[in-house]
């Protein structure tokens, strides 16, 4: 089945176009899946039905058919319209969002965060900056949600399932 076309400029529904990158990530699925297919050849070769790379084979010869096909349906599509912008420019729009960027930063500094608040500090402020990232500005729901859900953390896997959690340099020198 295919997807209902979209309107042309001039309002008129067209044949579908390509998505800016559509058909550089086919190729790309493509290639993975050749890559796949050969590493799964390589697990015992093509002996009999029963070997143990048959399974891995079949597996990575359907993505290689899947992937054709879908190399073969982007081509046969108008090329990608970008609305005025780059192809790369719009590709980019519509893959990274501006929130995309928002979450890379705040992961990251969830990341440095854990050696100095430990888990429990950098998680706490990790939830609240994602909640407003996503767009909530009631502080104080986001500051319960994040404690409660933290807790319930907390009680699980240091309780029940005795996991370590990083503590944190700042919070070991606060406690000594």
């Amino acid at each position: 089945m295919s997807a209902p076309p979209r309107p042309q400029e001039g309002g008129e529904p067209g044949p579908p176009r390509r998505l800016p990158g559509e058909l550089a990530f086919c190729a790309l699925l493509l290639g993975l899946s050749l890559f796949l297919l050969w590493q799964a050849y390589g697990i015992s070769g093509f002996e009999s039905l029963t070997s143990a790379g048959m399974f891995p084979m079949l597996a990575t010869a359907t993505m290689v058919v899947t992937g054709a096909v879908f190399v073969v349906q982007s081509l046969r599509r108008g090329p990608a319209d970008s609305s005025g912008r780059g192809h790369w420019q719009s590709f980019v729009a519509r893959v990274t969002p501006p929130i995309w960027f928002g979450f890379t930063l705040a992961v990251c500094l969830y990341m440095l965060a854990l050696s100095r608040l430990g888990f429990v500090g950098a998680s706490f402020l990790f939830l609240l900056l994602s909640m407003r990232l996503l767009g909530s500005r009631r502080w104080l729901l986001n500051a319960g949600v994040s404690a409660a859900s933290l807790a319930a953390i907390y009680v699980v896997f240091q309780t029940i399932f005795s996991v370590v959690l990083p503590q944190g340099s700042w919070v070991q020198a606060v406690f000594r």
